[in-house]
Formats: C-alpha cells, sequence, structure tokens
C-alpha cells in the first residue's frame, strides 16, 4: 500500500469571527477487512479511525470513522475566526499510525 497522503483546503487569511471552510482529504484504502486479494487471503481491516482539528491547541472538530466509510475520505466543516495561528489537522489509523499537516491562518 502507498502511504496515505493527507491533504486540506483552507484560507490563508480570513476576517475575525468570519465562518471559514475546511475540506480535508486523506488518500487511504480504508479496508475494511472483509475483502479478499488476488489469492484469496483476506485484506486486513485498516481504516483512519478518527480525524481531529485544532485551533491554536484547541480542539475544534473531531469525528470517529468506521468500515462504511468510503476510500479517501473527505471532511468539511467550518470553523470561526478568532485568532490568527495554526490549524492543526490529525488522522489516526488502526494500529497507531498517525497523519498530521499545519496550516497557518491569519486573521485581520
Amino acid at each position: 500500500m502507498n502511504t496515505p497522503l493527507p491533504r486540506v483546503n483552507v484560507p490563508s487569511m480570513v476576517v475575525r469571527d468570519e465562518i471559514f471552510q475546511v475540506r480535508s482529504l486523506i488518500t487511504h484504502p480504508m479496508d475494511t477487512g472483509l475483502r479478499r486479494d488476488e489469492q484469496g487471503k483476506i485484506i486486513p481491516r485498516k481504516i483512519i479511525n478518527n480525524f481531529t482539528c485544532r485551533y491554536n491547541g484547541e480542539i475544534v472538530f473531531k469525528t470517529e470513522l468506521y468500515e462504511a466509510v468510503a476510500a479517501n475520505p473527505y471532511i468539511e466543516f467550518y470553523v470561526r475566526a478568532r485568532d490568527s495561528g495554526t490549524l492543526e489537522y490529525i488522522w489516526e489509523e488502526d494500529g497507531g499510525a498517525i497523519f498530521t499537516l499545519q496550516s497557518t491562518l491569519t486573521v485581520t
């Protein structure tokens, strides 16, 4: 399997108290443990099971994902701009792997 590739789309500059959109996508097969490979062996379950977004260290969005979520999970949500700072995005996979990204937000 290729290494999951996380991506986000968020404005770099917003006005104070503006509600802005955050769009995230991670390339991931989201194997459920129910499929078989070409040799008939079960492909073990390996899914992204948690996604968290922190804004200057405070959790502003968190969700749990399950087997029914399609490959390459896309998550869209909205955040109110308070202060300039960092948005941190964290995807957690079965088995403990963690994938992270950060973006800087300037509030005017």
